[in-house]
């Protein structure tokens, strides 16, 4: 009964809500969890027997298999819209997961390099002038230039590229369009990376950007390790992920100036609360300056 209900709300994410396959899956891989729970534990002849205590008993296991709050808060995320599906469609009475408390979730701040530390990863690019030292170069120069998330860096097109007027044209979550600035370094590298080392890596694929050393698409993989081993390189002693590059390109734009609306477009966030976590960075790291320079600050001995 649940399995049916599960099938039509999946293709109701994909049809009408035209959510990423990513995004879907995660959604389904959950709720398939939650329904095997159900059906293991309880012999339900309607929907509507299902309470709110059924849902906080599955929570429950989830803690006793040590799931991490973060991970049992996502897969609350995915049961209570379902049950609000389920509601809207009439297919139970009422809702019970509505009033379900979130387990509370420590908020870790993202990691952010310096500038320096940005530069000596760039810098590092530009050893060599071979295929793939080129193909580095545009790849770092763009994702710190851009802001742009892995899945959509990995994923662009030369067609994507407006390069005379320093705009990238991107495909972001939810098939949402946006087109962002690039600066001149990324567009000098870019330019270089696609006429001088792209052919010599003989890609498969006529029109996708980045490519590997075989010519197929770059693979998130490739470009974690390519990220892993530029920041042992810079001797950076953070952990450093695709993702930072990002934080960074956000973190520094707020702290010289740009307004949160404005890197909430660039970033092609829906919500500004999720922007806002990048206030939280720029002013813990205006804090550490601060406490640091400050004749008066409150310094740390040693």
């Amino acid at each position: 009964m649940l399995d049916t209900y599960l099938k039509e709300y999946i293709y109701y994410l994909k049809v009408t809500k035209n959510l990423s396959k990513n995004t879907i899956h995660s959604y389904e891989r959950d709720l398939k969890a939650y329904i095997q729970f159900i059906k293991d534990n309880y012999h339900f002849r309607d929907l509507n027997q299902i309470s709110k205590e059924h849902i906080l008993n599955f929570s429950r296991s989830l803690s006793r298999k040590n799931n991490s709050n973060s991970t049992i808060t996502r897969k609350l995320s995915s049961i209570r819209s379902f049950h609000r599906y389920l509601t809207s469609e009439n297919i139970v009475d009422k809702d019970i997961s509505r009033k379900i408390r979130k387990p509370k979730t420590k908020k870790s701040l993202p990691t952010v390099l310096n500038i320096q530390e940005i530069d000596r990863m760039i810098d590092l690019t530009y050893q060599s002038e071979d295929a793939l030292s080129l193909r580095n170069q545009a790849l770092i120069e763009l994702a710190y230039g851009s802001g742009l998330r892995v899945s959509e860096l990995l994923n662009l097109h030369i067609s994507d590229l407006h390069l005379n007027k320093s705009l990238v044209n991107i495909l972001g979550k939810g098939n949402k369009e946006r087109i962002i600035p690039i600066n001149e370094n990324a567009v000098l590298a870019l330019k270089k990376y696609i006429i001088e080392a792209r052919p010599l890596l003989k890609a498969k694929k006529a029109d996708i950007l980045f490519v590997n050393k075989f010519g197929n698409p770059l693979s998130r993989v490739g470009f974690f390790k390519l990220i892993k081993k530029l920041a042992e390189e810079a001797e950076i002693q953070k952990v450093v992920s695709p993702h930072t590059l990002r934080h960074s390109y956000a973190t520094h734009l707020l702290e010289n100036g740009a307004d949160l609306r404005t890197v909430q477009e660039l970033l092609g966030h829906e919500d500004i609360l999720t922007t806002e976590n990048y206030t939280h960075v720029s002013k813990k790291r205006l804090a550490k300056v601060y406490n640091n320079a400050h004749p008066r600050a409150n310094k740390k001995e040693g």
